[in-house]
């Protein structure tokens, strides 16, 4: 699942959306958005646990006043529990069609470079090997006495992503980072997809599998 959110172009409907999210917990998350737009903590254009109007004028001008001529609206969010924070996504290769991508996501995504691909359609091994084949595998499985997180949702996720890709030859690129991952579930926190006009991948090169 998807944390609800809110859309607001102007200050005066991001305090409005704001009180509408804060029945969940009381704190909201505003990020900038406009097209194109990528990497949005690395370039400082989201706020995190905002605490009532104040607060969320402050920040709504402060993305204002920074991203001016850019910024087109804010999305606002309630604030996720904390959790492991993962990467799920497809790319297109040119010979064999779209990869599933999973691993360790957020800010250090690119950084650590944790991830494993796999080609779509998945099969229950390829989502097995997803899952395992990362480095961060083991904060998922429960090492060191922790819980493990909600293996069975984070599956479903990778597959119905790999169906998608699948059925879809115009998804160029989907983007699904962070997905927080705890042992009560799987919640995609921020998502980008790219859809292009594309030929259908020959099948025949995903029958050699």
């Amino acid at each position: 699942p998807q944390l609800p959110w809110a859309w607001a172009e102007c200050e005066d409907d991001a305090v409005l959306a704001a009180d509408r999210l804060r029945g969940f917990d009381g704190r909201v998350v505003m990020k900038a958005h406009w097209p194109g737009l990528l990497h949005k903590t690395q370039q400082r254009a989201v706020h995190l646990d905002l605490r009532g109007d104040a607060q969320v004028r402050a920040a709504f001008r402060d993305l204002e006043t920074r991203f001016a001529g850019l910024m087109t609206g804010v999305v606002l969010q309630p604030l996720a529990d904390r959790g492991t924070e993962l990467l799920a996504g497809v790319v297109q290769d040119e010979v064999f069609g779209p990869l599933v991508l999973f691993g360790l996501g957020g800010t250090t995504t690119e950084v650590l470079a944790d991830h494993a691909a796999r080609l779509a359609p998945l099969t229950d091994r390829d989502v097995h090997e997803l899952i395992t084949s990362p480095r961060c595998a083991p904060l998922l499985l429960g090492a060191n006495g922790n819980t493990p997180v909600d293996l069975e949702r984070l599956e479903q996720l990778l597959l119905r992503l790999s169906r998608m890709a699948a059925d879809l030859p115009q998804l160029a690129e989907a983007d699904l980072n962070p997905v927080l991952a705890t042992p009560g579930g799987v919640t995609v926190l921020d998502a980008r997809v790219r859809l292009l006009p594309r030929r259908p991948q020959d099948p025949y090169l995903r029958r050699l599998r």
